[in-house]
């Protein structure tokens, strides 16, 4: 008797709210203070994506990151004045289209923003959580660690508008990483399970602010895929041991080398950023080879 492939995950996709063009040295971190290449850098990146990774899990919809806000392009007050506004103006550069709203990315996608059942943040700057005001649906989930960094000193200068993130309505989780007993995450000796069947667990990885989260989708059938928010810019870059250029320095080596191992352990791992221009094809490919292993598989069980 033949039986039945197991596996709460059924599709995993990635749609994009914009691109974002940054500074070369903001990718990999260089011995220039970053306020330095920040405000004297002429150079920028080709344009670049502002990914929200997809998961269709048998308990719902579910989010990694929620991208940029149309209204940072199109509102004159979304930012702050100040020079705390030209920090964010030299940052970076954004084109987002009336049709790179997070709701018409999931809906060109195939998907209704109001089935979205939980929105997982890698961390809080604004171009993860720009989706939040479409997301009224949804449960949102952060680290507390991060959350609580809304509360330390000046919060602009350090990327957080809290205008367009504690928003009135909204459901969110304050998730604190606990011990977990699983060996195939290793080095990681702390993590949080979302739905307690070890599809979908979220991982520490600070570095590129105090509480930034990693998700481990695990499922039969095809390699962990490991979405890593801005802890890297570039999968091949992380692989040979690079870091942004923004970040705690240590924490950024640290996080990276603990990535670095955990792919060691779990060969075929694939690492998705949130602003690598792979990251979509490798996603694809392995998307594909699981939709052909399940086809192969479904004509043998007839």
């Amino acid at each position: 008797m033949r039986h039945e492939m197991i596996n709460p995950i059924k599709q995993v996709s990635v749609v994009s709210t914009g691109t974002v063009s940054i500074h070369p040295e903001h990718v990999a971190a260089t011995r220039k203070p970053m306020y330095w290449w920040l405000f004297t850098s002429r150079q920028w990146t080709p344009p670049l994506p502002i990914n929200v990774y997809v998961i269709e899990h048998e308990r719902g919809l579910v989010l990694f990151d929620a991208g940029q806000d149309r209204a940072s392009v199109t509102n004159v007050g979304y930012f702050p004045g100040g020079i705390t506004g030209v920090m964010y103006d030299r940052l970076a550069r954004f084109d987002i289209g009336p049709g790179d709203t997070l709701t018409a990315q999931l809906a060109a996608a195939g998907y209704d923003i109001a089935d979205v059942h939980t929105v997982v943040i890698s961390h809080l700057h604004q171009d993860h959580i720009g989706g939040l005001r479409e997301l009224t649906g949804a449960e949102i989930v952060v680290s507390g660690t991060e959350w609580r960094t809304l509360d330390g000193a000046l919060p602009e200068l350090r990327g957080l508008l809290r205008s367009h993130i504690d928003i009135p309505g909204l459901r969110w989780r304050h998730i604190e990483f606990g011990d977990i007993q699983d060996p195939g995450l290793a080095p990681f000796a702390t993590g949080h399970d979302l739905f307690g069947d070890g599809s979908l667990v979220l991982l520490p990885t600070p570095g590129h602010t105090p509480g930034s989260l990693s998700l481990l989708v695990r499922g039969s059938g095809h390699p962990p895929l490991l979405m890593v928010g801005d802890l890297t810019y570039d999968a091949h870059l992380l692989h040979e041991g690079h870091v942004p250029g923004v970040g705690d320095r240590r924490q950024l080596d640290d996080t990276t080398k603990a990535i670095n191992t955990l792919r060691e352990k779990n060969p075929g791992l694939v690492i998705l950023p949130a602003h690598d221009p792979g990251a979509a094809a490798r996603l694809a490919s392995v998307m594909a080879a699981l939709a052909k292993r399940r086809q192969a598989y479904s004509h043998a069980t007839r």
